[in-house]
């Protein structure tokens, strides 16, 4: 199985965006703290890792993380708005160090939009000089976009421009809004599109793609508006092949594993040919209708070989048909057991992290003072543009601070 880990290298950002789902906390990493968790992943098997954030590139110490995880075997990806990988220098240094990936994340190829989402003035230039960056120095560029209410009707023309601009972007990958953390929580109304606001827009974007021969995932979207293109759901995909997910947050929540992929659905749902396979509604925010869910009767099987299938993910051990419906009902009875014996009242993140699993970071004194500087600054951001700032609760639900350390 290609499992692929996260990291949380940091958890502040130089950009503020509305609908941030992962803002600043008062934990830090060093180098050691970092290391434990690549270790994990080592230990787990997995593929790779993402190094992501807050904003990753912002760590001093980013370069030698992602070199020590490239020397344990691990493929390693970083997610980032691409500011500093605008500088060449520091672009050609993460190359060195065994960057295979990186996730240049823009939400809007109109300039207006993206400084609004962004929180911050003239990103996109930054965004573009770090795409080209990446290519100059043989690091594949992925570009990553959260799909939300200002860029909900528009998602196909951005693909257009990258299509013109930068034809050298192969991969795309959207993102649902997760209106259930952070700033997005508290920002639902602004933010938070509705199912219908880009279906039509996505599916263009996703036809554009597949007609260029370009490739594309889409994560917290439900099968019913992924019309033709089933297959490239995220959730669907790791449903089909019994993958999971671990995440070192930098927060409260620590080390998270997931290995459900279904999250909400509808009373029609239970009639969809593909509920077996669909991830479902992703809100745990409860900020989506569940009535905007509807079924579809398209052949499951054809989804299903689309995935065995595909010769740039070989990662699944059946080919067959055959095999894969022994092994998913065998997965299904394990699930439903599962399920059965779990405890509601650790639903959720909380009951979803592994036993022996590392300690993610540390509170120390400085990081603590940064963290209450950090809230000033942004409280003040916030009330200019017009948005509210997260709750800090869950931020500062930490472990015994320990001390000033490096």
């Amino acid at each position: 199985m290609a499992n692929i880990g996260y990291i949380q290298v940091v958890r502040h950002c130089n950009h503020f965006c509305g609908f941030c789902s992962n803002p600043t906390t008062p934990y830090v990493h060093t180098f050691e703290t970092m290391k434990v968790l690549v270790d994990d992943l080592v230990a787990r098997k997995y593929f790779g890792v993402i190094l992501t954030g807050g904003e990753p590139s912002l760590h001093p110490e980013l370069p030698r993380i992602a070199r020590y995880a490239t020397d344990q075997g691990l493929h390693v990806r970083m997610i980032t708005n691409g500011w500093r990988m605008a500088d060449e220098g520091f672009a050609k240094e993460m190359a060195e160090a065994g960057l295979k990936i990186v996730h240049v994340s823009v939400y809007s190829a109109r300039p207006e939009v993206e400084a609004r989402l962004r929180g911050t003035p003239a990103t996109l230039e930054k965004a573009y000089a770090a795409v080209d960056n990446a290519q100059r120095y043989g690091v594949e560029v992925n570009i990553n976009c959260v799909i939300n209410k200002l860029n909900a009707d528009h998602l196909d023309e951005n693909i257009r421009h990258w299509l013109k601009h930068h034809p050298h972007v192969r991969h795309f990958v959207w993102n649902n809004l997760d209106p259930s953390m952070g700033r997005a929580e508290v920002n639902q109304a602004e933010f938070t599109p509705r199912l219908a606001d880009f279906e039509l827009s996505l599916y263009r974007a996703m036809r554009l793609l597949h007609q260029s021969g370009r490739t594309f995932r889409v994560e917290k979207v439900p099968l019913c508006y992924m019309a033709d293109f089933a297959w490239a759901s995220t959730e669907t995909r790791k449903i089909v092949k019994g993958e999971e997910r671990i995440v070192h947050f930098l927060d409260a929540k620590q080390t998270v594993r997931q290995t459900d992929w279904g999250h909400r659905y509808a009373r029609s749902c239970d009639v969809c040919s593909l509920r077996t396979i669909c991830g479902g509604l992703f809100d745990r925010g409860d900020a989506y209708d569940p009535a905007e869910l509807h079924p579809v009767f398209v052949d499951r099987d054809a989804v299903v070989e689309s995935i065995l299938r595909d010769p740039r993910d070989p990662s699944y051990e059946f080919r067959s048909l055959e095999a894969w419906r022994e092994d998913f009902e065998r997965r299904l009875v394990d699930a439903r057991a599962r399920h059965a014996q779990r405890d509601p009242n650790t639903d959720g993140p909380a009951g979803m992290s592994p036993p022996g699993a590392p300690t993610v970071g540390m509170v120390t004194d400085q990081g603590q003072r940064l963290f209450e500087a950090k809230r000033l600054t942004e409280g003040r951001k916030a009330e200019r543009l017009g948005i509210a700032l997260e709750r800090a609760d869950g931020a500062l639900k930490s472990p015994e601070t320990q001390g000033d350390k490096p």
